[in-house]
């Protein structure tokens, strides 16, 4: 890495005059890309935009940038829109990158104290809004700057020295950050499974357990397994009140039959209908939910008993780890993404306007019981959805499964009971077994994100509107097979393997019309970003896979650009 610090940010942020302070500091030299834009052009910014447009300067702008990347000792003040092309962003990554911030408001004052000393037009002041301008442009380059920043340095109340300090001790951190080896590989274990394709059953009958000491619980699953909850419940030792938070839909369609099971048992039962979406996972709802327990008088002893999807596992979840302290928990999920991945790990989490999940806890389940029988009243198109995370275990964890996949496929397909019984249950226990290794996320359990970071990103540039998210995570999932194939780890045989089967289980394996800038844009945010790298699982083989953190950033984007084609 080169002894190059640049400095990207908003205009009026202070970057030029923070430069030159930082450069002289070090004794190193400093660059203005406007000024050495204005030089090579003969002319000035605005006559550049005004005479041969904003494509023209675009132009002169990434070679002054890949100019100067091949020195050293160099402090480089960026243009605010340097950041938008990728092939800039991919030249600052060969130095230190500071993001120098400031508020709207604090940007707008600086500007017309500019504008004031100076003649020269300044275009952000035109209008009857200018401060809405600034927020309106701001809030569509923060992510870029976001995606490129080593460290991020606010300017609002900081004097020139103070900012300076920061800036120089952000480099000094992101620099020892960045100097690591060229190749980085976190290897783990596969999960302990059985020889055996069948599910294993534990001394309860469970198909697969959660070994998490005094907190472990079994996962049940089968077919017509509704007509066992209420017994389910009463050997796991609940007490006689059960509190039954159920999808509406999903009330209207197997309610009475879960209902009857614990009322047979000997259970009495408060029902409470969540509506269907990610809108209902909120504090909002949350707040009403823990009215209508006070309301019930619910105690610490009385279960919670969530029946749905994710966003249902999610809230209930929620709503157990937090009134009173915590009530037991049982999982009831009814669709085959819910059944191997979300009822199985203990994640809980409500939403916030900013982003998905970010108020939680780990807080698990006394048991889970799958009844496959529910997935006969899903749409089509979900129940595909849902194969692409039994698929995503099996390509990174567990090649019998994969080839029980292949081998099953139209009987799958068709919801037929053994094979799909079989299929869930492995694909359940290699959830359970990870979980039982790694709780919280901290190891092993990365590897099931597999497929999770082009995933995500499609999703939020899609604005989660045209895929379904197993879709998405399909989409991601033959994205990081070109690229671990791009990288000499991946066979063109595993890669094709992969991407017929998804197809074969109904799953699209490109976006169609979807901008990879924005893809990539989004994936930079992602929670998998550690010291402003992203974190790859890739697999190298069909059952095994690695995580990566020096993925080449120009195999990315040919990946993205093949996917997204």
């Amino acid at each position: 890495m080169s002894d190059i610090i640049y400095l990207t940010g908003f205009s009026y942020t202070g970057k030029t005059t923070l430069g030159r302070i930082v450069a002289d500091r070090l004794g190193w030299s400093f660059v203005d890309t406007d000024e050495q834009i204005a030089l090579q052009a003969g002319k000035s910014v605005p006559e550049i935009f005004a005479s041969d447009g904003e494509a023209a300067f675009r132009s002169i702008e990434s070679r002054v940038l890949e100019q100067l990347s091949i020195g050293k000792t160099t402090v480089v003040s960026t243009g605010g829109g340097a950041v938008l092309s990728a092939s800039n962003r991919q030249i600052l990554s060969s130095g230190v990158v500071i993001s120098i911030e400031a508020s709207p408001a604090t940007i707008l004052e600086r500007l017309k104290q500019s504008a004031s000393a100076d003649a020269v037009p300044r275009p952000l002041l035109q209008g009857d809004d200018p401060l809405r301008r600034i927020e309106h442009l701001k809030q569509i380059r923060q992510q870029y700057y976001s995606s490129v920043a080593d460290w991020v340095v606010t300017t609002d109340l900081l004097s020139e020295t103070e900012a300076a300090e920061e800036i120089l001790r952000g480099y000094s951190i992101a620099r020892r950050k960045l100097a690591r080896p060229e190749r980085e590989e976190v290897r783990f274990d596969r999960p302990n499974l059985p020889e055996g394709l069948a599910p294993y059953c534990s001394a309860s009958g469970a198909t697969c357990e959660v070994s998490l000491g005094e907190r472990s619980y079994p996962i049940f699953v089968g077919w017509n397994l509704l007509d066992e909850l209420g017994n389910r419940l009463r050997n796991a030792g609940l007490a006689d009140r059960v509190y039954l938070l159920a999808d509406t839909t999903v009330l209207r369609l197997h309610g009475e039959h879960a209902i009857s099971s614990l009322a047979a048992a000997g259970f009495s039962v408060a029902v409470r209908g969540i509506e269907p979406g990610e809108r209902s996972k909120s504090l909002a709802t949350a707040g009403k939910l823990y009215d209508w327990l006070a309301s019930e008088r619910a105690e610490r002893q009385h279960p919670i008993v969530a029946m749905g999807g994710g966003v249902v596992g999610d809230l209930a979840g929620f709503i157990a780890a937090t009134y009173l302290r915590g009530l037991p928990l049982v999982h009831v999920p009814t669709t085959l993404l819910a059944m191997v991945d979300s009822s199985i790990g203990g994640k809980t989490g409500v939403n916030l306007p900013h982003a998905k999940n970010l108020v939680g806890a780990f807080y698990q389940p006394r048991l889970v019981l799958a009844d496959i029988a529910t997935l006969t009243s899903l749409p089509r198109r979900e129940y595909a959805s849902g194969w692409a995370e039994v698929i995503k275990h099996a390509m990174a964890l567990d090649e019998k499964l994969f080839s029980y996949l292949a081998d099953h496929q139209q009987p799958i397909g068709a919801l037929e009971p053994d094979p799909v019984v079989t299929a869930i249950g492995r694909s359940s226990a290699i959830k359970a077994a990870v979980v039982s290794h790694d709780e919280r996320e901290g190891g092993q359990r990365m590897i099931l994100n597999y497929g999770h970071t082009i995933g995500h990103g499609v999703e939020a540039a899609t604005r989660f509107r045209r895929y379904l998210h197993g879709e998405a995570v399909a989409i991601g999932m033959h994205g990081a097979a070109l690229l671990s194939h791009r990288m000499g780890m991946l066979p063109l045989e595993a890669v094709d393997a992969q991407r017929e089967m998804l197809e074969a289980y109904g799953l699209p394996t490109r976006a169609r019309r979807v901008d990879p800038e924005k893809v990539r844009a989004a994936m930079a945010l992602d929670k998998k970003v550690t010291s402003a790298r992203l974190r790859w699982v890739l697999p190298t083989a069909i059952g095994t896979a690695v995580v990566r953190s020096d993925v080449p950033a120009e195999d990315v984007e040919a990946v993205l650009a093949e996917v997204m084609g």
